[in-house]
């Protein structure tokens, strides 16, 4: 059996009197890539931001929350960083006055291996060759796309052992989209544990090893994806198959 990288028991999360996350558990083995689907407001980003410790509006958080073997839970979010958890943010959150090897580079603030930190950059760089055309460019005039891959290649520069993905293909084009999980399934096959939060259901599960649905934040259904993909409700719900 697959060590467990990241595990999540009875996770529970409020916004004021509104319960966003009502119990999740959640299992991440390493090395896998898996994926946590639902519907708008279902609770996957929320799912996220508390694993990362970056969701401040959120009124009550309870639950256990354990990486690589060690309590998570209460930590600040630049710690997990360094603990080697990266989260790419929906919206991409780029800093549009920045140019794109600043943007990078900001990834790697939590790091002081000055000369491995070129080494990744040189890496980020091969993978994506559009960004290092591009390096001297702002953030914002790059396309949507672009965008995207900037996202992803800065959270590359933290070395992360487990990159959480947060609808990666959200606003882009089909051609794009299908770039971008090439992209995904790259990363994953240099080393990185995946965990991806994507509203493109079908994309999301022929990628992941296992998948997570989420409804009214919590889990419904969590099974191997392959059984996700051939499920009736799945089929109906979120693939959009009779």
């Amino acid at each position: 059996m697959s060590e467990i990288l990241l595990e999540v028991e009875n996770l529970r999360c409020s916004y004021g009197h509104i319960r966003a996350l009502d119990g999740v558990d959640l299992r991440i083995p390493r090395g896998s890539v898996v994926t946590l689907i639902g519907n708008n407001g279902a609770g996957k980003s929320t799912t996220l931001n508390a694993i990362c410790g970056v969701a401040p509006a959120v009124t009550e958080k309870r639950g256990k929350v354990t990486f690589s073997g060690k309590r998570i839970e209460r930590q600040p979010s630049d710690r997990i960083v360094r603990m080697g958890i990266s989260q790419v943010p929906e919206g991409r959150r780029i800093f549009a006055g920045l140019t794109v090897e600043e943007n990078l580079f900001m990834g790697a603030l939590s790091r002081n291996d000055r000369d491995r930190v070129e080494q990744d950059l040189r890496m980020v760089y091969s993978t994506f060759p559009v960004l290092s055309a591009r390096r001297r460019h702002p953030g914002s005039h790059l396309s949507g796309g672009e965008q995207q891959m900037l996202a992803i290649g800065r959270g590359l520069m933290a070395r992360p052992k487990l990159m959480l993905l947060d609808e990666p293909s959200l606003g882009l084009a089909p051609l794009v989209v299908r770039e971008i999980f090439r992209i995904i399934r790259e990363i994953h096959s240099g080393g990185t544990t995946i965990l991806l939060v994507e509203q493109n259901a079908r994309m999301a599960l022929q990628t992941a090893d296992f998948g997570y649905v989420l409804e009214k934040g919590r889990i419904a259904l969590q099974a191997a994806a392959a059984e996700l993909l051939s499920d009736s409700s799945v089929k109906r719900i979120y693939l959009g198959e009779s």
